[in-house]
């Protein structure tokens, strides 16, 4: 779950729509015509005469290779000087549930066991010093790369919005000094957003209380947002009263 228990999320907790997202419904679609490109030349076993220099190699090379091409995907930040990781459980999710290729037959076969994956845990404290050379990654995927290429798309927005959020609470917090701060975006944002978002404020929480020994309540305003780590909504009551 998070650098605090050092476990992860059931993938159930996230209600993904799997059937859509295996069919590249989230995803840019220049990864689902890249995708449907690498599946052709995974079919076809004629040669390719490559000779350009920028790929490593000369001579014949079979288009099935190219095809099945193994990659490792490295997914980092580049926001100066910190920012609060979270979202790796949900992209470890989709990655575990919507990994994989459909046959003739449209049946889907899962590929995950065959990835090598390393991630760090929701609420890692990752530092940018500026310089784009170096950068420390929080996830990499290395594996066939087609099975898992539209899965970039809702990946990389599922860690950018969460670690934004996480984030900016985190500074919020350090603005007021350890005070409590309520978390009541819910009428600013749409719904479906509620339990990613309450999830990574309550991340935010837990990191600033770690690192300056402080006390922060966890206060959320729907039982949504408390609804990936047993939290509850609270509040008095409404002005219309």
């Amino acid at each position: 779950m998070t650098v605090f228990d050092r476990e992860r999320l059931d993938p159930a907790t996230f209600k993904l729509d799997v059937a859509r997202m295996r069919e590249g419904w989230y995803s840019d679609k220049y990864f689902s015509n890249l995708v449907g490109l690498l599946l052709s030349l995974g079919q076809d076993g004629h040669a390719i005469d490559w000779s350009e220099e920028t790929i490593h190699t000369y001579g014949p090379v079979s288009a099935r290779d190219v095809g099945n091409t193994v990659v490792e995907m490295q997914i980092f930040t580049r926001r100066e000087p910190y920012a609060i990781i979270v979202g790796v459980d949900k992209s470890l999710a989709m990655l575990r549930q919507c990994t994989g290729y459909f046959t003739d037959d449209g049946v889907f076969v899962n590929t995950f066991d065959t990835l090598q994956v390393e991630a760090v845990h929701d609420g890692h404290f990752a530092k940018f010093g500026g310089n784009p050379q170096v950068v420390s990654p929080v996830l990499r995927v290395r594996g066939r790369y087609r099975d898992f290429a539209m899965l970039e798309t809702p990946i990389l927005g599922t860690l950018t919005r969460a670690s934004r959020v996480a984030t900016n609470v985190y500074e919020t917090l350090r603005a007021a000094n350890g005070k409590t701060v309520l978390f009541f975006p819910a009428r600013f944002d749409a719904h479906e957003v509620q339990a990613a978002d309450g999830y990574a404020y309550s991340i935010a929480v837990q990191s600033f209380n770690q690192r300056y020994t402080m006390d922060a309540g966890i206060s959320v305003s729907t039982d949504e947002q408390g609804s990936w780590w047993g939290g509850l909504g609270g509040g008095t009551v409404a002005h219309a009263a």
